[in-house]
């Protein structure tokens, strides 16, 4: 292969040889799936159907749902369906465009959560400017500024990768389309454009962590002033959610490209890859619903009130 036009279509990492266990992949992650479609989807629907969750916080969650489970579609049914049919094949416009979409969405949802924090922050340390700082139209344009941001940053890297001469054959050592990955098959000294960018792209993240950081101890200071307990286990019960998904989601991706070359084998980069693609959309909507009361109550709500539509529909055909 001279260059990368002359490539049309990747091979990715297989889970296993084993044709057993490549059903039992198919299977694990089929439930993975489904679990972060339901979670996520009626976190959505709870979200938009319930008025007394039209409030920034609720507004940003519904966003981050939206986001996992585009995330997690992505790159999950793809490898199902490569172990279901035996095969590592990717063509190279569904490798483009797994790349490009699994780096908009996993970079909007990075500055989504550092949004997210700041919410908190004017929630808990500025109640009083709350309503202020954050009305419908400043959530609107700090959503949709996350969004932007994760396109422009995917567009860039994505074109800038696949404009590299690709001369190392077409296997990649991971599950799906990842730009470090693709760097490997490159046989141009033009990839340090790349490298470039990616440096670039991890001092955002480093400012965005830093502001999720700083953001985090201004919460704790105003939290243990306020004097009752009551109001306190409240505010910490909005935070910790939060604090959670961002921990999950920060540590899984800093291991990942920040580990050890000595510790690095394909083995582990798989085991890593699972934890930060595929995890964090399926526990997120767990992690929000265990510890907040008027999230969990807004679900039996909608759940009740369908249940009974629901019997009342099959009543009535039963009675006609």
């Amino acid at each position: 292969m001279s260059n990368s036009s002359s490539i049309t279509q990747f091979l990715l990492l297989a889970f296993t040889d084993t044709r057993e266990l490549q059903l039992l992949h198919f299977w694990l992650f089929l439930g993975i799936y489904l679990a972060a479609l339901l979670g996520n989807g009626l976190i959505i629907t709870t979200i938009a159907c319930d008025q007394h969750l039209h409030t920034p916080m609720y507004f940003f969650r519904l966003n981050l749902s939206l986001l996992d489970l585009g995330s997690i579609s992505t790159t999950v049914p793809k490898s199902m369906a490569n172990s279901f049919w035996d095969t590592r094949a990717i063509s190279f416009q569904g490798c483009v465009a797994q790349l490009f979409l699994f780096l908009f969405l996993a970079t909007a949802e990075y500055f989504l959560l550092t949004i997210m924090s700041y919410d908190r922050y004017i929630a808990i340390s500025k109640p009083l400017h709350y309503g202020t700082l954050l009305g419908s139209r400043a959530c609107v344009h700090l959503a949709a500024a996350a969004w932007a941001t994760g396109f422009l940053i995917a567009l860039l890297h994505t074109a800038n990768t696949f404009s590299l001469p690709l001369c190392k054959g077409n296997a990649l050592d991971q599950f799906f389309c990842e730009i470090p990955q693709i760097l490997k098959l490159s046989c141009s000294d033009a990839y340090l454009r790349e490298v470039g960018l990616v440096i670039l792209g991890a001092s955002g993240f480093f400012v965005c962590f830093v502001f999720i950081l700083l953001s985090y101890v201004q919460i704790l200071k105003a939290v243990l002033r306020i004097p009752s307990e009551q109001g306190r286990h409240k505010a910490f019960s909005t935070c910790l959610p939060h604090l959670a998904v961002v921990s999950l989601y920060v540590s899984t991706a800093v291991f990942a490209y920040l580990k050890p070359p000595s510790i690095s084998s394909p083995s582990l980069d798989l085991v890593v890859s699972v934890l930060y693609s595929v995890f964090p959309p399926a526990v997120n909507p767990l992690i929000y619903s265990m510890r907040n009361l008027e999230l969990r109550d807004a679900l039996r709500k909608l759940m009740a009130g369908f249940l009974s539509k629901a019997l009342n529909f099959s009543s009535s055909a039963y009675h006609s």
